[in-house]
This record gives C-alpha cells, structure tokens and sequence, in this order.
C-alpha cells in the first residue's frame, strides 16, 4: 500500500527523488499523469494500464474529454540511479510546481503537490468532512 508523505525538491532540470518505499511498490517503470487538485497523479504500469482498459471500453464520445486530460499528459517514469524521475514541463506547469514539493501516497497512487498548496489543503479540510465521507460510505 501506498502511504505516507515525503518532501523534496524539483531540481532546475525538473528532476524529483521518488521515495524508495514507493519505488519498491511502483515497479521499475511507472506513470504519471494530471490529477485532481492540480496534482500530479503517479500508479504502477499495471494500474496505468487497467485503467487504460476500462476507459476504452467505455463509449468514446462520453470518455473523450477524461481520454484526453489523463492520456495527453501522461508520461513514462524511470527512476535513475538515485531515486530521481524527471517530471515532464507540461505536469510541472499543471500542477504549479517550481521547488518545493510533497510526494504522498493514497493508497493505490502516489500525488505529488507542490508544498505550499498541499498544506493549505491539510488546513483547511475538517475532521468533521472525512466523518462525513467515512459515514455516507459506511467506513
């Protein structure tokens, strides 16, 4: 399972170390794509292609714009010796991240955020809200 929360550094060539308890759990090769929130959403290739499954296999004319979100900016990630993966121009400008980031795990994915939007987000949402959820889900 993927958990926990990491902060690192993008360097200038857009390079970020991926943490190896995440590494061990994505695989050798894994992918990246727009997430919700402005985020960088990062799944093994196994997820990245199941979800490519059952997309196609949905209605084209109803799937086109979720096709092109995730699909056009989807990016192969291959850590190098040190852990680093280089995030594409276009996923960093998405998700506004210039230096400072945090990599967190959610379960099945991996979100990277950039530092300081990730901790507006901690602060501002309420215990009260994931009760909720956890209650309308019977959780």
């Amino acid at each position: 399972m993927l958990m926990g929360s990491y902060q690192h550094n993008i360097d200038s060539k857009g390079r970020v170390i991926m943490p190896a308890k995440f590494r061990e759990e994505l695989g050798e090769v894994f992918y990246a794509t727009k997430g919700i929130d402005e985020t960088i959403s990062v799944m093994s290739a196994e997820d990245f292609q199941a979800l490519r499954e059952k997309i196609s296999q949905l209605p084209t004319a109803q799937t086109k714009d979720l096709n092109r979100f995730l699909f056009s900016s989807a990016c192969e990630l291959v850590p190098d010796k040190n852990g680093r993966v280089l995030i594409s121009q276009v996923l960093r400008d998405y998700a506004r991240l210039d230096k400072d980031v945090m990599i967190i795990g959610t379960g099945s994915r991996v979100e990277i955020w950039d530092y300081d939007r990730w901790n507006r987000y901690n602060s501002e949402i309420s215990e009260s809200q994931v009760v909720e959820i956890m209650n309308l889900y019977n959780l």
